[in-house]
């Protein structure tokens, strides 16, 4: 209830808040179309001003252009006028002369009568001529410029005359634009009028709207017990969704959470699974209300870190706490408020009732516009998953490769060394059996040259006998010389252990 005092009497009288309110309205209305009606008329006001400077600039403009064309005519017209007189003074000068050059032939002529008749008559035929001809350029040049004075005149008239329509073209089209831009301004003014007039209806409408859930909400705390304060706004949330389960979310799962193996339990769960069975996104709610007349005042956050508890025991995505505490606080009044960069929880959030589906809403919406990415994810982290195996797989058959060629290889290794070691003993016996092969052959070739002469060359006594027998057989055959120089045993014996 609220006290008003008369401006005019000075009485005091009481109104309820319906009272008010409509007085309000009233006054904020009239207020209103006051201001709508004083705000055209200043527009219309500026309009027709604008529109009348213009048109008086534009005359101004016009009548200036068209006062300095006449000037240029009337300066064009004193100027042939001038020029005119020009050429009259000189004819008028050319026909004095003529007539002084005629009285001077005349005094020659009638000198010169009794000197020579002839002559003179040549020379007042060549006078004659000579007037013949200046006559002529006079008339020529008097016609020439009668002539020129005319186009001068027309091309003036007929530059004034396109002035003068450039100047009325200019002038209309400035009028059509005056016209243009107040039928704009008048267009402008309307629909601002018309769309001032929608947002008024509008507000009015909210705020019946407002009013009417402000007084359903009042009765229905002025009826109810501190128990089913709680549970109406429970049963207000499981109705409002139950109203679009069967058009909006079919594939979803509502319902109370019974579950308290943990020791505690959030009031409702909501779940959506896609057509594979996965989970698309998952929310705890948490309802709070209290009656208007409690004595335990409770705030929002006092119910944060259960919520938060509660939907990490239940793998929930999201948190949201319905609630109508802090019912004069504009910070929770202003619709869906974000507190997870606040409380230290995140992806929590608290609304008001009227949000319970928009907020479903949204954050199943931002879900399925990140599902396509999230099997696109899961998708890139299988390939790699792939890859990474192949590369293992790829990298073992490598190790095991590399295993069997370094075997390989130091059997190869050893191999070789073996053949190389058999080569050198071989290469050692071939040494040895060609250095045999080569004793042999000197051996065999010291045994060639081998004589009974060469064993008894330094024995005296086998010399002795050899040479007796020589004597006796030399009885009966050609001498020949017993013994020859050979090499001494230190060349043979050398020969022998060469290599």
């Amino acid at each position: 209830m609220s006290e008003i005092k008369c401006p005019h009497c000075g009485q005091l009288f009481t109104v309820d808040e319906d009272g008010y309110a409509a007085l309000v309205r009233q006054v904020r209305d009239g207020e209103f179309q006051r201001e709508l009606a004083a705000q055209a008329a200043r527009i219309e006001e500026a309009a027709a001003a604008r529109e009348q400077a213009a048109l008086a600039r534009e005359q101004a403009g016009a009548g200036e252009r068209l006062a300095a064309k006449e000037r240029e005519i009337a300066e064009l017209r004193a100027k042939a006028q001038a020029d005119g007189a020009a050429r009259d003074a000189r004819i008028a000068e050319l026909a004095a002369t003529l007539e002084g050059r005629e009285a001077a032939a005349a005094a020659e002529r009638d000198l010169a009568v009794r000197q020579a008749l002839d002559a003179q008559r040549a020379d007042l035929a060549r006078a004659e001529q000579e007037r013949d001809r200046l006559a002529a350029s006079l008339d020529a040049q008097a016609e020439r410029a009668a002539l020129e004075r005319d186009l001068a005149l027309e091309r003036a008239s007929a530059e004034a005359d396109e002035v003068r329509r450039a100047v009325e073209r200019e002038r209309d089209e400035m009028a059509a634009a005056l016209e243009r831009e107040r039928l704009e301004a008048e267009r402008a003014a309307a629909a601002q009028a018309s769309e001032m007039a929608v947002q008024l209806r509008a507000k009015d409408e909210l705020i019946a709207t407002r009013e009417r859930e402000i007084d359903d909400i009042r009765h229905m705390r002025a009826e109810l017990s501190v128990k089913m304060v709680g549970e109406s706004l429970e049963q207000f949330c499981e109705n409002e969704f139950n109203k679009l389960r069967a058009t909006g979310f079919q594939s979803a799962v509502f319902g109370k959470d019974n579950d308290a193996a943990d020791g505690s339990k959030g009031d409702y769960i909501y779940r959506e699974l896609d057509a594979d069975g996965a989970e698309v996104v998952s929310i705890m709610f948490e309802m709070k209300n209290e009656a208007d007349d409690s004595t335990h005042r409770k705030r929002n956050e006092d119910h944060f870190k259960k919520l938060d508890a509660d939907r990490r025991a239940k793998g929930c995505e999201y948190a949201v706490l319905v609630s109508l505490l802090e019912r004069d606080s504009d910070y929770y009044n202003t619709g869906i408020v974000d507190v997870s960069y606040a409380s230290g929880y995140e992806k929590m959030y608290v609304i008001r009732p009227q949000f319970f589906i928009p907020m479903i809403t949204l954050i199943r919406n931002a879900a399925l516009r990140s599902l396509d990415y999230r099997r696109q994810l899961a998708e890139v982290r299988q390939q790699n998953v792939d890859v990474t195996n192949f590369e293992e797989q790829l990298d073992t058959f490598k190790a095991g490769f590399g295993r069997n060629f370094d075997l390989a290889h130091r059997k190869f290794e050893d191999a070789i060394k073996d053949i190389d070691a058999t080569i050198k003993k071989l290469q050692k016996i071939r040494d040895e059996l060609t250095s045999s092969d080569n004793n042999l052959r000197l051996a065999n070739d010291k045994l060639g040259r081998l004589t009974v002469k060469r064993l008894t060359r330094k024995n005296p006594t086998m010399k002795a006998a050899f040479a007796e027998a020589a004597e006796r057989r030399a009885a009966g055959e050609p001498a020949a010389d017993a013994w020859e120089e050979e090499e001494d045993d230190a060349v043979l014996e050398a020969e022998l252990l060469e290599d």
